[in-house]
């Protein structure tokens, strides 16, 4: 699977990405500068997790108006693969490729911890790893996670399949609307997500749960 890493300023999980998608896709992906338009020939573009531009004004808002997204909104359209974790989802969301917004946290605290994920959708290039309404563990660090939609728009989201993942029963960390952890654009090439799969891959990370996201997509493009 050939896949590029884009890197804004204040990224902080995009050697933790690399190290992932190395290690199980068994190639080192590009890596982008977000300045850079020019993006390579993919099956898989990921924005990573921390805190873009440090997350002035709102998360994700500077950088979804960086040259590169013109190019990854144009392989979006292509049907490239597209995945944003934590701040690459609140990315995706400033920059109109997925629906809503991740606002404050409810409790108006940071969360870093380890949760429970429920697989809302198994059929998604995404998610096939997994099997329909597994439970699998994934650790969270956010401090903008609480992800809301208007009436409308969570309705649309909810009856056409583009939850991928749910925090489990008593677990949402940030008071996210319908304890969305996870959602996927109508096309269901381009993903969002507040977890970080990438850091439970290995024994080192005292798991494997967050494996069946990457598998799944090699499985796409194998």
């Amino acid at each position: 699977m050939k896949s590029a890493v884009v890197v804004f300023p204040g990224s902080n999980r995009d050697r933790d990405m690399i190290a992932a998608l190395t290690k199980i896709g068994g190639t080192p992906p590009a890596v982008v500068w977000h300045k850079d338009a020019e993006i390579p020939d993919v099956d898989l573009i990921v924005i990573p997790g921390g805190f873009s531009y440090g997350d002035y004004l709102r998360s994700g808002a500077i950088a979804a108006r960086s040259p590169v997204m013109d190019t990854i909104r144009e392989r979006a359209a292509q049907g490239v693969q597209v995945l944003g974790v934590c701040n690459g989802f609140q990315i995706l969301t400033e920059a109109g490729l997925l629906p809503g917004v991740l606002m404050r946290n409810a409790s108006l605290r940071f969360v870093c911890r380890e949760i429970r994920l429920s697989v809302a959708n198994a059929d998604t290039a995404f998610t096939r790893g997994y099997t329909q309404g597994q439970v699998i563990r994934c650790p969270v660090a956010h401090h903008d996670g609480n992800y809301f939609a208007d009436s409308e728009t969570l309705a649309a989201i909810e009856g056409n399949g583009q939850v991928a993942f749910r925090y489990a029963e008593g677990t949402n960390p940030n008071g996210s609307l319908n304890d969305i952890a996870g959602i996927l654009n109508r096309e269901r090439n381009v993903l969002g997500l507040m977890p970080h799969p990438e850091n439970l891959i290995e024994s080192a990370h005292g798991g494997f749960d967050g494996r069946g996201l990457f598998s799944g997509l090699l499985q796409q493009v194998a």
